[in-house]
């Protein structure tokens, strides 16, 4: 556990470069938008999924007034809004911003910050990363370095109970049970231990650690050859009371399930899963009238209401909102597929709603192109659709097991409810 991180040097490593990219990060965002084929599209960075009321009303009066009236969460706990006329940017740009949902033009796209979202609510966890949060948010925006991450670059917070900490972000800092913080960079062994009020500025050290190291040439800290040991010695020189540690593991938790959730004052927070991360427009105005502050938004296609009456699941599960943990839509998801994508080979969440029969265990991801766009971390069934049907294979701890190919559709349901059980180890 962290509490067992012993000091040690950090290995000499070159600053060489694994990936170099021959093109600009086209990303999208709420000021670059992106053509696809049911309208313009633009994400919206939240983060660490917190949106106060009157910042999810204008989202959603956005998404019915400008775009196709639904709101699209992503695995970063953002917003995509689609069926955007190209025209809107201007029109978008100001209601965003008027609901502080732009606090920089500059460093809109870079703002991906996935945190813990029942940090301070269900008494787990080491730590309310909710300060850091906001900290980390500020420091990103006021750096001239930071704007020049790619829109891919992922930061995570995580409270100490390890649900972000397994989302292969690029900085993630976690709580320890003493009230520091353990940073770690990419898949890096060697950890950066810091007291928890300079967790915030160890990881925008980091980032900007890694723009240096990169040269501007890559995107995530993946993509460097034995690059994260020189970041980490990095932060430790630029920052006094950091110091480098090997850690001989890394808690690594759930996310939350839907359903009810009890404060240890006697309170109640709300999960809740979007179908397919698809959230309508009347559901996001049931949400929005049930959440008495806040919502905060999950990187697994959830929301998260921290305080609020358990009476209001009943409602919000009439809405279609996934609301208990033996839904048969849990653990399934999908790209946007056709209509919506022209790279899509077939409409693929109207085949995965067809597929619900095909029971739990394994979350299951539908992807229209080997692109495989949204698709989840860690083990999962991967279904890809092929020109006559679909692939479908096991992926685990990062490898894919042999494929199955699937040319009859009415043949997807039992393929599919066998690897989702499936036990072997692949």
């Amino acid at each position: 556990m962290l509490a067992a991180m012993s000091t040690a040097p950090v290995p000499p490593s070159p600053q060489t470069t694994a990936v170099s990219r021959d093109r600009g990060d086209a990303c999208p965002g709420a000021l670059r938008l992106h053509a696809a084929d049911d309208g313009a599209l633009a994400r919206v960075r939240i983060p660490g999924g917190v949106l106060r009321v009157d910042q999810a009303v204008a989202l959603g009066l956005a998404a019915r007034e400008l775009g196709d009236g639904d709101l699209h969460l992503t695995s970063r706990g953002n917003v995509q809004l689609r069926g955007l006329d190209a025209g809107c940017g201007g029109e978008l740009a100001d209601r965003l911003g008027e609901a502080g949902l732009l606090p920089s033009h500059r460093h809109e796209r870079v703002r991906n910050i996935v945190a813990s979202p029942l940090s301070g609510l269900d008494g787990r966890g080491h730590a309310d990363v909710r300060p850091w949060l906001r900290a980390l948010d500020d420091l990103i925006c006021a750096s001239e370095t930071a704007a020049g991450l790619s829109g891919r670059f992922l930061f995570a917070l995580d409270d100490g109970r390890g649900d972000v900490a397994r989302l292969d972000a690029d900085v993630t800092v976690q709580a320890t049970p003493d009230g520091d913080a353990a940073l770690r960079i990419g898949a890096c062994d060697h950890l950066v231990r810091v007291g928890a009020e300079d967790a915030p500025a160890a990881a925008l050290l980091a980032a900007e650690a890694f723009l240096q190291a990169g040269r501007g040439r890559v995107w995530r800290v993946a993509e460097l050859t034995e690059g994260a040991e020189h970041l980490i010695r990095e932060v430790v020189r630029r920052l006094k009371r950091a110091r480098a540690v090997v850690a001989p593991s890394w808690p690594v938790g759930s996310p939350p399930r839907p359903g009810i959730i009890a404060h240890p004052d006697g309170g109640t927070s709300l999960s809740l899963l979007a179908p397919l991360g698809r959230i309508s427009a009347v559901q996001w105005q049931e949400l929005s009238a049930a959440a008495s502050s806040e919502l905060r938004l999950t990187p697994w296609r959830g929301v998260v209401l921290p305080e609020v009456s358990a009476d209001r699941l009943a409602d919000l599960a009439d809405a279609g909102l996934i609301t208990h943990p033996a839904s048969r839509w849990l653990g399934v998801g999908a790209c946007i597929g056709r209509p919506g994508c022209a790279k899509s080979r077939t409409d693929v969440r109207a085949d995965a709603a067809a597929a619900l029969d095909a029971g739990g265990g394994l979350p299951a991801y539908f992807s229209g192109c080997e692109r495989r766009c949204g698709r989840p971390r860690g083990d999962h069934v991967d279904v890809v659709a092929t020109e006559t049907g679909y692939r479908i294979s096991v992926v685990r701890d990062g490898h894919t097991g042999a494929a199955t190919t699937i040319d009859d559709p009415s043949q997807l349901t039992a393929a599919l409810a066998a690897a989702r059980t499936d036990d072997t180890d692949d």
